[in-house]
């Protein structure tokens, strides 16, 4: 409904101020007619009369404070109207309180309005208060979030206008677009393809978009409680309404079609294999082929990355490593720490144990509080121990090293506590014998250095 606003505005403000009052009917309708002056009309900040103008926005602020202070409840909300009217009217860049306030007035008046046709009208208003205030006090993207949310509250057969508010919102405010502007934007885009306006693959391309802002936004705030545990409530929301279009044969047969007509296009590539990977679909032989494409065209850390992995996932951890190593010059610290840790799982695989405990090393140095590394590496002392050994203090003395892992990764990471755990029960029931300890003049609690690769300090302990 685009801005016939400007003829109803205040046709429909003096009605319901007119009602409020008992003062008139609605048989009136035809008798008051207002005519806006525009912003085109007015001098400077204040406009033609600054006195007046002056005069009337102290006059509705201190109204609008003892309107307030009741928490909007009582009369003085009828003395408001007039002297804000007339600075909307007269001096429209007097004071962005006018529209923030204006806000709040006229949602009041839709509120307690019981005239369909008025409440129409008056949501006109409401519509108009927010396009003046971009007029005159710019926050185009942030304001267009508030009125998409307020239209779509107000009047929900309005979804496709407030979908156009809210695309419109978040491609000017990017990463600083609000939670619920993202949350509704989505919702929106959801019910345009519900109405056949749009297709299911506008719900991924949207649900991507957003992805990205809610994602910057939770790592911008890694260290604020408060805006932290929003983004994630917003995050959480966001997947849930997902769900129902994020099943691994929806998303390939969205994109298998556009791979197909564009092959080339490094954009979609890059949409492609970044929603399969986050959807867990990245078996999938769609994410093989747009990973090698996207490599092909765009050789990056981030194409090593996934390319590695889809090797990891075939097996083929030879191939895995020479594109994992590309990988490390990624900037994103938590693909990072992945591309060392997947190396260090390749390397398990290889057998070549020295290197996997190199790699598991780096991937702590970038993610300390990560318990999986030293899983690894538990897992990697575990499974040496009869090679480390001769003998059967020796052979079993790198079990100690292990647990040693475990119980670190359960201390920093919460997460890995019951795999750290499980791991321990094992390894500890095979620790050398108290008699076996004994024999080589030894002594539970001392130190002890694991010899062979692992060449590590330990603490001696019996099985029990």
């Amino acid at each position: 409904m685009k801005t016939s606003y400007l003829s109803v505005i205040f046709l429909s403000i003096t009605l319901s101020f007119i009602t409020i009052t008992g003062q008139a009917s609605l048989d009136k309708l035809d008798e008051i007619k207002l005519t806006q002056i525009t912003g085109d009309e007015q001098d400077g900040k204040y406009g033609k009369d600054s006195a007046a103008c002056v005069m009337n926005i102290s006059l509705y602020l201190e109204f609008y404070k003892q309107w307030k202070n009741s928490k909007y409840t009582n009369d003085a909300i009828k003395d408001v109207i007039a002297p804000w009217r007339w600075v909307f009217l007269n001096c429209p860049k007097g004071t962005q309180n006018t529209y923030v306030h204006g806000v709040k007035i006229v949602n009041y008046m839709i509120q307690n309005e019981k005239d369909e046709a008025i409440k129409d009208k008056l949501i006109d208003t409401l519509m108009m208060v927010y396009d003046q205030r971009i007029k005159y006090f710019n926050k185009e993207g942030y304001i267009l979030g508030r009125k998409g949310m307020d239209l779509i509250r107000l009047r929900t057969k309005d979804y496709e206008e407030a979908y156009n508010i809210f695309k419109r919102s978040v491609e000017l405010e990017g990463n600083k677009s609000t939670g619920p502007t993202l949350v509704y934007y989505f919702r929106t885009t959801i019910k345009m393809a519900k109405t056949d306006k749009l297709d299911k693959s506008d719900i991924v391309d949207t649900y991507d978009q957003i992805s990205e802002i809610i994602d910057y936004n939770i790592k911008a705030n890694k260290d604020n409680a408060k805006k932290l545990t929003k983004w994630e409530i917003v995050k959480g929301n966001i997947e849930k309404e997902f769900e129902p279009y994020a099943t691994c044969e929806d998303l390939i047969a969205i994109y298998t079609k556009k791979f197909e007509l564009n092959p080339d296009d490094i954009d979609l590539l890059k949409k492609i294999t970044k929603i399969l990977d986050k959807k867990k679909c990245n078996e999938e032989q769609l994410f093989f082929d747009a990973s090698i494409k996207l490599y092909e065209l765009e050789p990056s850390p981030a194409s090593a990355f996934l390319i590695g992995k889809m090797f990891m996932k075939k097996e083929n951890y030879s191939d895995a490593v020479n594109y994992l190593k590309q990988a490390i010059e990624i900037e994103d610290e938590d693909d990072l720490a992945d591309s060392y840790f997947y190396l260090a799982m390749c390397y398990q695989n290889l057998k070549n144990y020295p290197l996997s405990r190199k790699y598991a090393l780096k991937s702590l140095d970038v993610k300390p509080d990560n318990g999986n590394p030293y899983i690894l590496i538990g897992d990697l002392y575990g499974s040496s121990g009869k090679e480390c050994g001769d003998n059967d203090l020796t052979k079993k003395v790198a079990y100690w090293a292990a647990v040693d892992k475990y119980i670190k990764a359960k201390r920093v990471d919460p997460s890995v506590a019951e795999i750290a755990n499980s791991r321990i029960r094992s390894y500890a029931i095979h620790f050398p014998s108290l008699e076996t300890i004994f024999f080589y003049d030894l002594q539970e609690g001392e130190s002890y250095t694991v010899e062979c690769w692992i060449n590590e300090v330990t603490t001696v302990r019996a099985a029990k």
